[in-house]
């Protein structure tokens, strides 16, 4: 018993180091919208929705993780006092649900166990399943003129893994998001972006 406890062990020890190991990301992504031709990303400022005003804290962190993707398709934060070209929405969310009993082989664990069978004792293999929980994971962007409001393009990534998420996999999703502005493509299309390096 504590043979198998101690492999079990190392098993989910191996599976937990090679989602760390992980170098990139992989996200569905899908684009619309008509990004006037000719027109330059400019200036940008967040706008919220009255339920992210009510979230501040967790809509700052969501807004720091969608700013270098905004800055890699050209866009730059608008100064102090400065009327923004473009007005920013993000969003994101992290849906949990259960995994088919087929999908992940790997959480299948077998045990040993001896049940009694009147004065005997006889040894049994029994196959236990571990479930696993999956996330479907989103996040969103959509950006409008500010003087007139238009929405100009909105784009979306989404991909699912093991686990909830955390900032540097948003900001990486942002990224896929806004690999190809202010191009339009298939939809939706895979997009793979490399995730920083551990320090």
């Amino acid at each position: 018993m504590k043979l198998l406890r101690l492999a079990s062990l190392v098993l989910a020890a191996a599976l937990l180091g090679g989602c760390a190991a992980l170098s990139s990301i992989s996200s569905d992504v899908s684009s619309f919208g008509e990004w006037p031709g000719g027109r330059t990303p400019g200036t940008y400022a967040f706008e919220r929705l009255p339920s992210q005003q009510a979230l501040a804290a967790e809509t700052e962190a969501l807004e720091a993780a969608a700013a270098p993707a905004l800055a890699k398709a050209g866009f730059r934060p608008a100064a102090a006092g400065q009327d923004p070209d473009v007005l920013v929405q993000v969003g994101a969310r992290a849906q949990r649900s259960e995994g088919s009993y087929w999908d992940e082989r790997l959480w299948w664990s077998a045990g040993f166990g001896f049940p009694r069978r009147g004065y005997l004792l006889s040894p049994r293999w029994s196959l236990a399943y571990s479930e696993p929980t999956r996330y479907d994971r989103e996040v969103a962007v959509l950006i409008r003129d500010r003087a007139t409001g238009k929405p100009l393009y909105e784009t979306r990534a989404t991909n699912e893994g093991s686990y909830r998420g955390d900032p540097v996999l948003q900001s990486a999703m942002f990224e896929a998001a806004l690999v190809d502005f202010p191009k339009l493509g298939l939809n939706p299309r895979r997009v793979t972006v490399a995730l920083p390096a551990a320090k």
